[in-house]
């Protein structure tokens, strides 16, 4: 039995297991990762009361097989998997020439999820980080790196479902990980959800929407 539904399912589900911890705090912040992350999130958001944002981020792919990462960047980070690269053969120019084409896309998401709107100030505050999984860990860690430079109050990394293994590399890095699977047969994030569709821009658009008119 695959065990969620959809994001929107495992968001409550995640929320649920977040409002022991977190549910009467005043400070919290939820960034979620788009596009998969953001229905997460803002079930998330609606539960804990809280304001949800975005952070993006966007993974490196080796040529030839984006779903392979070598790492992710953000607009204040960039984590890079050494291994990867070695073992793919990736040269400095292959991986710069990937990291530039992301920075576009990240631009252009920028602008069109964000607008105008200016960064919030994560300063002292608890941020609770969401996405519908982790895999690899490129794109979180990528995350979770440029709000440790915003110097939060805490940083919570929370997912619905990833490897035990991957999880381990963020116990130095997050001040808590709430995770509600962790399966050592992992496959693939898309494995555990029974409707795993693409998300448009539009609807990370729609949600954010909602998420702003929420009391």
């Amino acid at each position: 039995m695959t065990p969620f539904e959809n994001r929107t399912e495992a968001g409550r589900q995640l929320a649920e297991s977040l409002r022991h911890s977190f549910g009467d705090r005043k400070d919290l912040i939820v960034l979620a990762l788009p596009r998969g992350g953001v229905p997460v999130g803002l079930e998330v958001a609606r539960a804990l009361k809280a304001p949800l944002d975005l952070i993006l981020v966007r993974k490196l792919g080796v040529p030839g097989h984006k779903e392979l990462a070598m790492g992710a960047i953000t607009s204040h980070a960039r984590v890079l998997n050494e291994e990867v690269i070695r073992s793919c053969g990736v040269s400095d120019e292959a991986l710069e020439e990937v990291a530039r084409e992301e920075q576009r896309e990240l631009e252009r998401r920028a602008g069109r999820y964000r607008g105008d709107r200016p960064w919030p100030e994560l300063k002292d505050r608890c941020v609770i980080l969401v996405d519908d999984g982790i895999a690899t860990g490129a794109t979180m860690e990528a995350a979770a790196r440029a709000v440790r430079e915003q110097k939060p109050a805490s940083l919570v990394l929370a997912v619905p479902v990833a490897p035990p293994e991957t999880l381990r590399r963020f116990s130095s890095l997050a001040d808590k990980v709430e995770c509600l699977m962790t399966p050592e047969a992992f496959w693939a994030i898309g494995a555990w959800y029974r409707d795993f569709s693409q998300l448009s821009d539009e609807q990370v658009i729609a949600m954010m929407r909602e998420a702003e008119e929420q009391p």
